[in-house]
């Protein structure tokens, strides 16, 4: 038994640093690049006609900033519309929408519910309303808000032929708790040690729900928006890359979003994504494994890195040692050697993960400083409690691969201007 934990312990180790060593790479190309300082997008040769469109769903609390932060950029007014679908709303979103300046559309539907419905809709209206009128849309939740020259930063960008691009991510509740933190965190790693070196190298980034732009060309020939899986984003990501439409990121368009506060909202937020990942798996996953095999796609590796359960195999690592140790309990007196070496073998995958979550919540700390809208003590005890908060998905990974989830809503309720965030 104790040749079988070692050679299974070993084998986990070996495969998982084969398989992720690459976004260790990532973080090596980021550095070096930003050191270089070579990373330098020309300003566009002219001003592109934009819609900003929202879909919210009782979202009173915070649409009316959101919708005045577009009225604030730096950019000529009529070249840029927003448009607001309230989605099933039970309160006042559509009526506040409509008085920050946005054009609404209302609209209820009971059975197909969910973001991704919501976007083929008002895609659609658009193309009725207003055909050929716009060159791109820019989708944000209603909880966003946006720095006076987000769109001006995705203008510069799509000028230079991208019909997809992503942006920087910020929070605008870092500092209530450990949990928005821990959240926030994760969203700062991904656009600077993921989107940003992708970028670098000409490699397909994704798209993380919000904060990006498509081209109403490619919304046309997509017939729409036809993703409606739980993670509708990371399915229309890696559409683009099965198609080799590659989706850019501009590191200085930066927008703000609020995070959940509780451990019930995290968790559902969570289950929900977790859920949408597997779904993601299991439509996608042999296309993306074709693709890097016939067509050599490193975005379509990375890809399926993205979405492959990964975090089962540490789970199976977990059942499988602590199956042996209580094995070797039973019988302790004739398997003190599996005993042993099972606790070690748990304790150091524990440590081992604590310690790489951690490494990678410090470096991002320490680069996004200026960014992180905490005090300086709460940005470094959220260093710590990083590894902490990304452990709790373990018990929501194993839950949504038994569990039906369905969309719910997160109440939004930090309604901070914009200014209050610079």
């Amino acid at each position: 038994m104790l040749d079988f934990i070692n050679g299974f312990n070993a084998t986990i180790f070996v495969l998982f640093t084969l398989l992720y060593s690459y976004q260790i790479a990532y973080v090596a190309v980021e550095l070096y690049h930003t050191r270089r300082k070579k990373m330098r997008i020309p300003q566009a040769k002219r001003y592109h006609r934009f819609a900003v469109i929202v879909c919210a769903r009782n979202e009173s609390a915070v649409i009316g900033q959101l919708v005045r932060s577009v009225k604030l950029q730096k950019y000529p007014k009529d070249l840029l519309d927003v448009f607001v679908v309230a989605d099933n709303c039970t309160d006042d979103t559509a009526q506040i929408a409509r008085q920050a300046g946005a054009i609404v559309y209302e609209r209820q539907n009971r059975q197909q519910v969910g973001k991704g419905y919501a976007l083929n809709y008002v895609f659609h209206k658009l193309e009725d309303d207003y055909p050929d009128r716009y060159e791109g849309y820019l989708i944000f939740d209603a909880d966003n808000l946006l720095c006076p020259d987000y769109v001006a930063k995705m203008n510069d960008v799509f000028d230079q032929g991208y019909r997809v691009i992503t942006s920087y991510r910020n929070s605008k509740n870092y500092d209530t708790n450990w949990i928005s933190a821990g959240c926030a965190l994760w969203f700062l790693r991904e656009a600077r040690y993921l989107n940003a070196p992708r970028m670098c190298l000409g490699t397909n980034c994704t798209v993380s729900g919000t904060g990006f732009l498509v081209a109403s060309s490619l919304i046309r020939e997509n017939n729409g928006w036809h993703f409606h899986l739980l993670t509708e984003d990371i399915e229309f990501s890696i559409d683009c890359a099965s198609k080799s439409e590659r989706i850019a990121y501009c590191p200085e368009a930066m927008f703000y979003d609020e995070q959940p506060i509780t451990f019930h909202q995290s968790w559902d937020q969570r289950l929900r994504w977790s859920k949408g990942f597997y779904q993601v798996f299991e439509k996608y996953g042999k296309l993306l494994a074709k693709n890097m095999v016939c067509k050599h796609s490193f975005s379509c590796f990375d890809m399926f890195m993205t979405i492959s359960p990964a975090l089962l195999v540490s789970i199976s690592s977990v059942v499988v040692n602590s199956c042996a140790l209580l094995l070797a309990v039973i019988d302790v007196k004739h398997n003190v050697g599996v005993v042993s070496a099972t606790i070690n073998a748990i304790c150091a995958s524990c440590f081992n993960f604590y310690f790489l979550l951690f490494a990678l919540g410090l470096l991002t700390t320490i680069t996004e400083w200026k960014k992180i809208n905490a005090r300086p003590i709460k940005k470094i005890l959220y260093v710590f409690t990083f590894p902490i908060f990304i452990f709790t998905y373990v018990p929501i990974a194993i839950v949504a691969l038994f569990r039906k989830v369905e969309w719910k809503p997160i109440a939004h309720t930090v309604s901070k201007s914009i200014e209050e965030l610079q």
